[in-house]
């Protein structure tokens, strides 16, 4: 169904129509020009993000409902990182005349799919037309205790350096996908070239032939098998509230926290930078998984570089006090590793690598804004 003939508020209703109210902090949701919302006893947190077509994804390989849960993920994560609960989402987006009514059902789907599981409230947002491809705007909410927020800035000398789940696998599924996506367009464009000479050479039936081939080539799926957990990373991130109720049941509160969404090396400067501190993170303590080493390997990239600056893990980085090394002792088969501790400024960000060589902590992650 073409988008025009439900016009924008028949479109958000559609979209919009089965969405229940779970939080008690959402008094009214869609429906009206804003959304109501009571927060009497905790401080609001407030998370944006933006995601254009051809900058932050690619419908060559990302479904629209991969394209929505991982859209509302990232949002939900940043309220993670900060030690909060996620309460309401609001979504926009700016559609153009490539997408129908039932892709914009897709991309809710998968939009829904993520805050049902960590029962968040979609309570508002617009619909308008783009000329440029697809556009995304989430804006997360959440709510914390005033003593239980966690924030870049409070790592000490002395804490402790943790990551939860594993890194890089994010980035070398995204490079696998860009590896297909090349030889994909590589061979239309070949066979494009060869129907054109056919053309012109007169030769019918070999034009016949190649469009066959043609039609062939762009139905064709890759094999992407034993690689699966690389484009589940890449295309469907989990947000960490596990590892904060992990932390929370052990009885262990983070002093600075971020996640992992620009590349490790990236947040943890970021911690560094607002804690006034320096850090020694040991390469061999870095965790991660086998197929990311393999694939690593295949492409001839060091892995743990990979790891360093790949992002889009959606992992948590965070410190905590020294004191709490035994509790954490228990939880690296939970999916919490210690990679390193907080040092003094004048030590500098150092990585020291499995031979016991120390290498300045440089960012190499993702810049949206880089030339």
């Amino acid at each position: 169904m073409e988008i025009s003939k439900l016009g924008e508020f028949g479109l958000i209703d559609r979209l919009t129509k089965d969405i229940q109210l779970k939080n008690n902090s959402s008094l009214y949701g869609v429906g009206d020009d804003c959304a109501v919302m009571h927060y009497p006893d905790t401080e609001v947190l407030t998370t944006s993000d933006m995601l254009m077509e051809g900058v932050h994804f690619d419908l060559t390989y990302v479904s629209l409902m991969q394209l929505g849960y991982k859209a509302a993920m990232e949002n939900i994560s940043d309220i993670f990182a900060m030690n909060g609960t996620p309460r309401q989402m609001i979504v926009s987006i700016a559609i153009d005349k490539r997408f129908n009514v039932e892709g914009m059902e897709q991309f809710y789907t998968g939009l829904k799919k993520a805050c049902d599981k960590w029962n968040i409230d979609i309570v508002g947002g617009d619909t308008t037309s783009s000329l440029t491809g697809l556009a995304i705007s989430i804006t997360c909410i959440g709510d914390a205790k005033k003593d239980d927020i966690v924030y870049r800035n409070g790592a000490k000398e002395t804490d402790l350096i943790c990551v939860s789940g594993d890194l890089g696998a994010a980035y070398m599924g995204l490079q696998l996908l860009e590896r297909e996506k090349t030889v994909y367009y590589q061979q239309l464009d070949d066979i494009n070239r060869k129907i054109s000479e056919a053309k012109k050479a007169g030769n019918d039936a070999l034009v016949k032939h190649l469009r066959e081939q043609g039609a062939k080539t762009a139905d064709f799926q890759p094999d992407f098998a034993g690689r699966e957990y690389l484009l589940e990373r890449q295309l469907q991130p989990e947000a960490r509230g596990d590892i904060l109720q992990l932390l929370r049941e052990n009885n262990i509160k983070p002093t600075a926290m971020m996640d992992i969404s620009d590349g490790l090396s990236s947040e943890l400067l970021h911690i560094c930078k607002q804690s006034q501190c320096g850090c020694r993170v040991y390469e061999k303590n870095i965790p991660i998984d086998y197929q990311t080493a393999v694939q690593a390997e295949e492409f001839n990239m060091n892995v743990t570089t990979c790891a360093m600056n790949g992002g889009e893990d959606y992992e948590l980085l965070f410190t905590v006090p020294i004191g709490d090394h035994d509790k954490l002792n228990g939880l690296e088969s939970k999916g919490i590793r210690q990679i390193g501790y907080i040092t003094k400024p004048e030590l500098g960000t150092k990585l020291i690598s499995r031979d016991n060589q120390e290498f300045d902590i440089t960012a190499q992650g993702w810049n949206p804004l880089k030339g």
